[in-house]
């Protein structure tokens, strides 16, 4: 049984399309990806955001997401990377209301 050129192609597209999770497909948004502590500990952030530790390739990366659920937020990581990747979900250390978040204040008027 011999595979065409054109087959063999749609299947390998097929194979790297399959790990393509999009992060708004689970009601997700990821801030920062693959930081460090440091700058996940600024405080601007919305106060529902979480840190999320996984393993890729042996190497340990960590995010600063926000989700509606922490299920959610694990389904996403477990079908973007695979089993056994996820290591922890944690807190975040961000202060700011999450309706306020990105919100930029109105300019003020000049008076005369």
């Amino acid at each position: 049984m011999s595979v065409s050129l054109e087959e063999e192609t749609k299947m390998a597209e097929y194979g790297n399309t399959e790990r393509n999770v999009l992060p708004s497909d689970y009601g997700c948004q990821i801030l920062l990806e693959k930081t460090t502590l440091e700058m996940a500990k600024d405080k601007s952030f919305p106060n529902d955001a979480r840190l999320i530790w996984y393993i890729v390739d042996g190497v340990e990366y960590m995010d600063l997401t926000r989700c509606s659920k922490t299920s959610k937020l694990f389904d996403m990581y477990y079908d973007r990377y695979g089993k056994g990747a996820v290591q922890k979900i944690d807190f975040g250390y961000g202060t700011v209301n999450p309706k306020l978040w990105g919100i930029k204040s109105p300019e003020k008027k000049k008076r005369r």
